[in-house]
């Protein structure tokens, strides 16, 4: 049996487990590949929100990163919550010497509750140091308008936010188009040659917690098991899709997917 492939996600513990590292861990293991973590902070959050966040020491971050790259070696990496602008580029200071392993940056600035994930400070630091590392960028319509100083209301917007992230350095942008109004929900994947959109009917579900976090993990899932680009986006879309469609409906508030749904158990 071929040993599965490595990705490690460097972002925040959700206790919840909807969304975050525990997301990140869940779908990397259904789609068949092996989860690293390394911890940038710690949430206290359920279903109804956040209600605490405790950053992890910048030293102790840097550390999980270089020790499992060194060590264990990774063939994609998956960044989420990072809080702050010095998280930001102690990070991208530690992958440094790996600049050859693919990366996809899911750029959460706001959790789904509204709750801020990252400081003003840190949305600079990371269009200067972490999306021109990027091989694709994941924003929502919020963060990709706080990444390229415009509004996105429309797919049309959605597109010229994407090629924005690509003339500052991401080699692909996949703007997510759930935040905007309509039937249905446009993604657009941009890249400096071409612009795909991937579109979906609007399910009406309150099980949306950890979407953003479960799609980027299964995009780098896909790039870190050798799929092009866009095959890697349009299985990880078809993923999320049915992770609502089959959600076990847990909690009171925005409750989290299932993200094992691809799994047969007996």
């Amino acid at each position: 049996m071929a040993s599965p492939a490595r990705v490690l996600v460097i972002a925040g513990s959700d206790s919840g487990g909807g969304a975050g590292l525990q997301a990140d861990v869940k779908t990397l293991t259904a789609l068949n590949c092996y989860a690293m973590t390394a911890v940038t902070a710690i949430t206290v959050q359920d279903t109804t929100g956040v209600h605490g966040v405790h950053p992890i020491p910048l030293d102790i971050i840097e550390a999980q990163i270089t020790r499992v790259l060194d060590d264990i070696g990774a063939d994609a990496i998956k960044i989420g919550m990072l809080g702050s602008a010095e998280i930001v580029a102690t990070v991208a200071r530690a992958l440094e010497p790996f600049e050859g392993i693919p990366l996809v940056l899911d750029t959460v600035m706001f959790a789904k509750g509204g709750a801020a994930l990252l400081d003003d400070g840190g949305v600079q630091a990371m269009k200067t140091f972490l999306v021109p590392r990027a091989d694709l960028v994941t924003p929502n319509a919020p963060e990709a308008e706080a990444l390229a100083g415009m509004l996105v209301e429309s797919a049309d917007d959605l597109i010229q936010a994407g090629q924005a992230l690509i003339v500052l350095g991401a080699k692909a942008a996949l703007v997510k188009g759930g935040h905007l109004s309509g039937p249905m929900v446009t993604d657009a994947l941009v890249t400096a040659y071409d612009v795909h959109l991937f579109e979906a009917w609007r399910m009406e579900s309150r099980s949306t917690h950890g979407t953003g976090c479960t799609l980027a993990s299964a995009c780098a899932a896909g790039l870190a098991q050798g799929m092009d680009l866009y095959d890697a986006v349009a299985r990880a879309h078809r993923y999320v899709q049915d992770a609502i469609r089959t959600a076990p409906g847990f909690g009171h508030g925005t409750g989290p997917l299932n993200h094992m749904h691809n799994l047969a158990i007996d």
